[in-house]
C-alpha cells in the first residue's frame, strides 16, 4: 500500500504564515518530531550537517519530515568544505573542526529559537564573514519574551559555543518528549479548570 502525503510547505514557511496561531504545545511537538528524526539519523551513526527550517517539510500540517540529505553521511567520514546556512552552522564548524554530532545539536537550537520567535536566526544579518565573526564570538539571538524557562534553557544548551556542552541526542530527546508530556498535562489541567468555571 502507498500512501502519498501532500506537502504543504516547509517549516520556515509554516511559521512565517501560522506563528501568531501556535500555542507553545504545538511549538515544542515540532521540535519534538524534528529531534525524534535527527535521533534516527544519529542511530544510523550519521549527521545530516545541513539542518535549517528550510529543510524542514510538513505534510497535511502534521507530519514532520527532515529534508535535504545531500550532506548527510557517517560521522566518521568528514567533509572537507563548510556547508550549510550560515544562521545555523556550529561556531566550531565555521572555525574549522570537522562537523559532529554536536553540530546537528547546535542546529537545532537555532530551529528552537525560529520556533519560538517565528523569524529565521539572524535574519537582519547578510551571510558573510562579519556574521561568521560574530557567530564564533559567541553572538546568538536573543530570547523572545514569554518563551517557557525549561525550553529557553535547553536551547541555550544546544546552542553552546562548546560542543562537549551540548546535549547528546539521545538527551535532548528525552527533554523535550518531558516538555512535551507536562505541556499536554497543563492544557488538560487548564481545560477542566474552565470547564469547572
Amino acid at each position: 500500500m502507498l500512501v502519498i502525503f501532500a506537502l504543504d510547505c516547509n517549516l520556515r514557511e509554516y511559521l512565517q504564515q501560522n506563528h501568531n496561531k501556535l500555542t507553545w504545545k504545538r511549538r515544542i511537538q515540532i521540535i519534538d518530531n524534528i529531534v525524534g528524526g535527527i535521533r534516527k539519523i544519529h542511530n544510523e551513526n550519521a549527521i545530516h550537517r545541513d539542518l535549517h527550517s528550510g529543510n524542514i517539510l510538513l505534510f497535511n500540517d502534521t507530519i514532520i519530515r527532515i529534508s535535504d540529505l545531500g550532506f548527510c553521511g557517517p560521522a566518521d567520514k568528514p567533509l572537507n568544505s563548510i556547508y550549510g546556512n550560515l544562521p545555523y552552522i556550529a561556531p566550531d564548524v565555521i572555525s574549522g573542526k570537522e562537523t559532529s554530532f554536536a553540530s546537528d545539536i547546535y542546529s537545532i537550537g537555532m530551529l528552537m529559537w525560529e520556533i519560538s520567535s517565528g523569524r529565521p536566526p539572524f535574519i537582519n544579518f547578510e551571510n558573510d564573514y562579519e556574521l561568521a565573526l560574530k557567530i564564533i564570538n559567541g553572538m546568538r539571538p536573543k530570547i523572545v519574551p514569554g518563551t517557557p524557562l525549561e525550553y529557553k534553557e535547553l536551547m541555550e544548551q544546544c546552542w553552546d559555543a562548546d560542543p562537549e556542552k551540548r546535549p547528546d541526542i539521545g538527551t535532548l530527546d528525552d527533554k523535550i518528549r518531558e516538555m512535551n508530556r507536562l505541556s499536554y498535562q497543563n492544557e488538560t489541567n487548564e481545560n477542566k479548570t474552565s470547564q469547572m468555571k
